[in-house]
């Protein structure tokens, strides 16, 4: 039976570049690998199939021969002998590490020394006013977290010491095992997975090459920060392992409220009260706002009891400080509960003078009987 041509198997036109090649084998390699098709002979021979056409295009020499003699360039399919599944993974050990976790044969060695890691991001809450979400201000900031270690300078080592390469995985800090075609790997017990050692830690950090402490820094609110927003503060969380970056601090608002303002929405809302008579023949009122300003308002003739009033521009500022939003006054009635007999009276002439003027409405008819008090 004559032999199937190399691009064929591989599903690649023939002016394929090197990299679409690999990434074609790499997807042959796993679809018909013997551990996930065992007791399979009809994929252990396409396996063998695409291993062999790899072997060949991946060669620029063995490529440009079989492009102009076919298989008779390449010794009519004889250039290898993928009979046994072993010999195979001997000669892809690169690409099937790459596929299966780097267990291969081809695991690179890590370098002699610790890798810089990153540390971890930290969030905690700040606690402030709704004054200073208003106004903005300057709060001091309280952090317990992992700074580097200036005894030895964030290495981990003592001084004149330095880390080693682990002998026993060869820097891999894993240690790789092979069963027939079944390839596994475990930890390093020696280095613990790091691919180092360090024979002489510092007695600082104790080798971790960071300390914790407590910290503190001040940081600038801006004007209009609402509740549960998050300040992020770079490099203000753990520091890295190893001289690695830090990470950052995310500090979380919560605003606590206050006796006379709330906040919707961008708007500063306040209630109002006034008398009867205020409402009614309506006044101007100074208010004094919650950053200590004052502000005239005015109250129209007639003003029913929970009117909004808007005063435009008065509210929280936008944080991107493109606008503000409103302070809105909403209106109550001051209703004393005790009154004397003057007041009283005064109140008793005034109903009866209403009284003359009523009108139904809505539809239902009252039937005054008297007053209580």
């Amino acid at each position: 039976m004559s032999k199937r041509d190399y691009y064929e198997i591989l599903g690649v036109p023939k002016n394929a570049p090197q990299d679409e090649i690999k990434k074609a084998y790499r997807k042959l390699a796993i679809k018909y690998h013997p551990d996930k098709n065992p007791d399979n002979k009809a994929a252990e021979d396409k396996f063998k199939e695409a291993a062999e056409a790899y072997e060949v295009l991946s060669s620029t020499e063995k490529r440009q021969k079989y492009d102009q003699f076919g298989h008779a360039g390449v010794g009519g399919g004889d250039h290898a002998n993928y009979s046994n599944l072993g010999d195979i993974f001997e000669n892809f050990g690169d690409i099937f590490g790459d596929l299966f976790g780097n267990q291969g044969r081809g695991k690179k060695q890590r370098a002699s020394g610790p890798v810089p890691q990153k540390g971890h991001d930290l969030s905690q809450r700040a606690e402030i006013s709704l004054k200073e979400s208003y106004e903005g201000c300057k709060k001091e900031i309280k952090v317990f977290h992992y700074v580097p270690c200036t005894t030895c300078n964030a290495s981990g080592c003592a001084a004149g010491t330095k880390p080693q390469g682990c002998k026993p995985c060869g820097g891999t800090g894993s240690l790789h095992y092979r069963q027939g075609f079944f390839a596994y790997s475990q930890p390093c017990t020696t280095c613990h997975g790091q691919g180092f050692t360090i024979a002489s830690p510092c007695t600082q950090c104790r080798g971790q090459s960071r300390v914790q402490k407590h910290d503190r820094f001040s940081i600038n609110i801006p004007a209009g920060i609402y509740d549960n927003a998050e300040l992020r503060l770079q490099s203000k969380g753990d520091a890295g392992v190893f001289g690695g970056p830090s990470g950052d601090l995310f500090l979380i608002m919560s605003i606590t409220p206050d006796k006379n303002f709330t906040r919707r929405d961008a708007d500063l809302v306040a209630t109002l009260t006034l008398t009867y008579p205020q409402l009614v023949l309506g006044c101007q009122i100074e208010m004094e706002l919650i950053d200590g300003s004052t502000e005239s308002i005015k109250i129209p003739k007639g003003c029913p009891v929970g009117k909004e009033i808007i005063i435009p521009g008065k509210g929280f500022p936008d944080l991107r400080g493109l606008k503000r939003g409103n302070l809105v006054i909403i209106t109550q009635c001051d209703i004393p509960t005790k009154i004397n007999e003057e007041v009283k009276q005064a109140l008793l002439d005034y109903d009866a003078e209403l009284q003359k003027h009523h009108k139904d409405s809505g539809g239902f008819k009252s039937f005054f009987k008297r007053f209580l008090g």
